[in-house]
């Protein structure tokens, strides 16, 4: 009976302290002006598609449409990414990465650190944090502690933490599976990096 009633009271201590950091990310929410410059995105060589709107900012918000195609062959994978370049190339002095998006699939929040990508090992195994499928505008604040490199991680790719001074870009995936590729929308409001 003691071990129950303590696990009920860890459990409503834990929850607590989650609605009150979703909390204070929603009341913390600071009005946000993106620029179009800090945005771009990329697509494979082998047929995957992106739409925009006029530009891809439009109306103060990023929207963007992907059509992913399935991965090629074994050495040849299908990828699609909308990227936000960090205007100060880093996240040092930064632990929480606030987001205000709608997605039609989970969005996998991956940051681009020169160790993992073409300056680097090549893996591009980053490290990242999935973000749930929402129709509807949702705020989400994700602690940089909280992110993890992909299972798919080779083994010869050196895990060396997050460098903060080495993360230059914010990836923003839709959660495609390589051998099937796919469809999905991504639009986001706001974007910003916290202490």
């Amino acid at each position: 009976m003691f071990i129950s009633a303590f696990s009920l009271m860890v459990l409503s201590s834990v929850l607590s302290v989650s609605s009150v950091s979703e909390q204070n990310c929603q009341q913390e929410l600071p009005t946000s002006i993106l620029n179009e410059k800090e945005w771009r995105f990329a697509t494979d060589p082998h047929g995957s598609e992106v739409k925009v709107k006029q530009t891809l900012l439009t109306d103060e918000r990023i929207w963007i449409s992907f059509k992913r195609v399935p991965r090629v062959d074994a050495k040849n994978n299908s990828w699609v990414e909308l990227i936000y370049d960090l205007p100060n190339q880093t996240v040092e002095g930064k632990s929480t990465i606030l987001l205000e998006y709608k997605s039609s699939k989970n969005l996998v929040v991956k940051l681009s650190q020169r160790d993992y990508g073409g300056q680097g090992d090549k893996s591009y195994a980053h490290y990242q944090y999935i973000l749930p499928a929402q129709t509807q505008w949702g705020t989400h604040c994700v602690n940089l502690d909280d992110f993890s490199r992909p299972s798919w991680t080779p083994v010869n790719s050196i895990d060396k933490g997050i460098i903060k001074e080495h993360v230059s870009a914010i990836y923003l995936v839709p959660d495609l599976k390589d051998e099937l590729g796919g469809e999905a929308t991504i639009e986001v409001k706001n974007i910003s990096l916290r202490p």
